[in-house]
């Protein structure tokens, strides 16, 4: 399924978030680790029995979210072929979250939540 303007949602400001929150346990958040890491966490969630799952990334690291989206999505090399037959990329939020600075003003950081859902059994391990 390709996602089209209308499963875009932007959000101009949201908060940043008070204390320390757990997140939710499907979510997976993207930082600088190389990709098979991701597509490895994608896949363990999954083989789990979460079949929903969201990517979430901030700043500099949202090109790294699409990379994995799409290398699951297509199921791409040896670890996302062992992902379930069929991905879909069911929904994709941008948002733009502001921070103080130290200095007293705010900074804004853009983020990025891509939803994927898997439909089919999981293919086995090797």
């Amino acid at each position: 399924m390709r996602v089209g303007l209308a499963n875009l949602h932007l959000q101009v400001s949201v908060p940043p978030p008070r204390g320390r929150r757990m997140p939710n346990p499907r979510d997976i958040f993207i930082g600088s680790k190389p990709l098979h890491s991701y597509i490895n966490a994608v896949r363990t969630t999954m083989s789990e029995g979460e079949r929903v799952i969201r990517l979430v990334a901030r700043g500099r690291n949202i090109n790294m979210a699409v990379d994995v989206a799409e290398v699951c999505r297509r199921r791409a090399g040896i670890i996302a072929g062992k992902l379930p037959g069929d991905i879909d990329v069911s929904d994709v939020e941008l948002a733009t979250e502001t921070f103080p600075r130290d200095d007293g003003g705010t900074r804004n950081v853009s983020v990025i939540k891509i939803t994927m859902e898997g439909h089919a059994d999981m293919h086995e391990e090797e």
